[in-house]
C-alpha cells in the first residue's frame, strides 16, 4: 500500500513538473509580431532568458535592449505585464508558438492588438532579404502626412549590408531605435517599446530619393512618407516653439506629489536655485528617454544648487490610476525628483490650461529652465533620444553648458 501510495505521488510530482515545462517559453530569439487592421504586421524580436528561476524578456530595437521583467505563466497562459506605457500581453502557448493580443490601457478605455510569435526566429521582416539595391545611410529629409497633417522630419539611417537601422526625429522628439531590412529596392523598419508600435515600409527609388513610403501606428492609423537625401536636413530650433504668454516672466503652480503632499514652485527648496520643469506622461516614450537621461543630470547638478520638478499629465484625471502609472515610471529609472499629479489630462489644450502663463504645449515632453531669480530663460520642446545618436549628445553638451552658465550668475539679493 505504502508502495502504492509513494508511486502516485511520484507520478503527480512528474505530471506538474511536465506541466510546468509546458508553461515555460523556449529560451532565445523570438520573432513577434503584432497585426494592424490593415493586415500589415509591426514585427520585434525579443529575446527570452532564464535569470534566477524566473523568465524575462529583453524587446530588441536596434542597440536598445528593453527589459521586461514580469512574465507570468498559468496552464497554458502566459501574461506579459510592460514595466511602462501601462500595456500587457495576454497570450495562450500552442505548438510552442505563442497567440493572444496586446492591449493597451488608455485610462477610460482598452485598446487591442492581435499578436503572435515563433520561438528561434532571429529574422525581423524578410527571412532571405534580397541584395540591397542601394545604400540609404545619412541624412534624409522626410515628409509624414498630407494636406494640413504634413511634417517634415529629419530621417537618420546607418546601413550595414540588409540591416537598416535608424530613426526619424520630429519638432517634439524621435521615434526611438528603430531597426529592420532593406531588400531590393525596399525598406522595412519598426519599433514596439510597450507603449507605442511603428512600422515603416517604402520603395528605395535611387540613392537620392526614397517613395512609396508608408507608416503604421498602433492599430489603425497610416500615413504616406517619403524623402530626399539630405545632409544638411535639420528642424527648427526646439527653444523657439514655446514661450509665455506676453507681460510674462515667471510661471507658477501647485500640486501634489505621489504622496498626496502639494508642492509648490515657491516652495523654500526652490528659491535661489536653477530650477528645471519636466512637463512629461508617463506614457511618453520620448519622455522616459527624457527622464532616464534627467536622473543622471540630477545627481550630478543638485549639489551645485539645481532642482527638478516633474509635472505628469496621464490619460485620465482619477489620481489613483495616475499614480499606479506614475509609480512603474518612478521605481523603473529611480527618479530621485518629485513627480507631481497634475490633474490635467495630455489631451490638446489641457496642459496649457494647468500653466496658464504659457502660450501652448505644443508637445511631450516639454523643459522649462528657470534661473535664480524664478524668471523663465527658456521653454525647451521634444527631446531626441540615445536613438538619436549624435543629437542626443549634442543636446546634452548644451543642456548642461546653459545649466553651467545660469549657476554662475549671482543669486537675487535677499528680500
Amino acid at each position: 500500500m505504502k508502495y502504492k501510495t509513494i508511486i502516485a505521488i511520484l507520478s503527480f510530482a512528474l505530471i506538474l513538473q511536465v506541466s510546468f515545462a509546458q508553461t515555460k517559453l523556449k529560451t532565445g530569439i523570438w520573432r513577434g509580431a503584432l497585426k494592424t487592421a490593415s493586415g500589415t504586421e509591426i514585427p520585434f524580436n525579443f529575446d527570452v532568458k532564464d535569470t534566477a528561476g524566473k523568465q524575462q524578456v529583453f524587446i530588441i530595437n536596434g542597440t536598445e535592449r528593453f527589459k521586461v521583467t514580469d512574465v507570468t505563466s498559468k496552464g497554458d497562459s502566459v501574461f506579459i505585464h510592460m514595466p511602462l506605457f501601462n500595456s500587457e500581453f495576454k497570450l495562450k502557448l500552442d505548438a510552442g508558438n505563442l497567440k493572444g493580443q496586446w492591449v493597451k490601457h488608455l485610462g477610460e478605455r482598452d485598446a487591442t492588438v492581435e499578436f503572435t510569435a515563433e520561438p528561434n526566429t532571429a529574422w525581423r521582416f524578410i527571412k532571405a532579404p534580397d541584395k540591397p539595391a542601394f545604400n540609404i545611410a545619412g541624412r534624409w529629409s522626410a515628409v509624414m502626412g498630407e494636406g494640413e497633417g504634413r511634417d517634415t522630419t529629419v530621417g537618420e539611417f546607418k546601413q550595414d549590408g540588409n540591416h537598416l537601422t535608424g530613426t526619424f526625429l520630429t519638432t517634439t522628439g524621435d521615434y526611438r531605435f528603430l531597426d529592420g531590412t532593406v531588400s531590393g529596392n525596399k525598406m522595412y523598419l519598426s519599433c514596439f517599446d510597450g507603449g507605442h508600435a511603428y512600422t515603416f515600409t517604402a520603395t528605395i527609388k535611387d540613392a537620392q530619393t526614397i517613395t512609396e513610403g508608408k507608416f503604421y501606428a498602433g492599430a489603425t492609423a497610416v500615413q504616406s512618407w517619403e524623402a530626399v537625401k539630405d545632409e544638411n536636413a535639420k528642424l527648427p530650433d526646439a527653444y523657439s516653439l514655446t514661450a509665455l504668454k506676453p507681460g510674462y516672466k515667471k510661471i507658477d503652480f501647485t500640486f501634489k506629489d505621489l504622496n498626496g503632499k502639494e508642492v509648490s514652485l515657491k516652495d523654500a527648496r526652490y528659491k535661489n536655485k536653477v530650477v528645471i520643469v519636466q512637463i512629461l506622461g508617463s506614457w511618453c516614450p520620448n519622455c522616459m528617454d527624457e527622464t532616464a537621461y534627467m536622473v543622471n543630470y540630477y545627481k550630478k547638478y543638485q549639489p551645485k544648487g539645481v532642482e527638478v520638478i516633474g509635472l505628469a499629465y496621464e490619460r485620465t484625471k482619477d489620481f489613483e490610476q495616475s499614480k499606479k502609472a506614475l509609480l512603474q515610471t518612478k521605481n523603473r529609472f529611480n527618479v530621485n525628483y518629485p513627480i507631481l499629479i497634475t490633474g490635467y489630462t495630455s489631451s490638446r489644450g489641457e496642459p496649457a490650461k494647468s500653466l496658464p502663463m504659457l502660450a501652448k504645449v505644443v508637445g511631450f515632453p516639454t523643459t522649462i529652465i528657470i534661473d535664480k531669480s524664478g524668471d523663465v530663460r527658456k521653454i525647451h520642446t521634444g527631446f531626441n533620444g540615445p536613438g538619436t545618436g549624435e543629437h542626443y549628445t549634442e543636446f546634452i553638451s548644451e543642456f548642461e553648458k546653459l545649466t553651467d552658465d545660469l549657476l554662475a550668475e549671482r543669486a537675487p539679493a535677499s528680500k
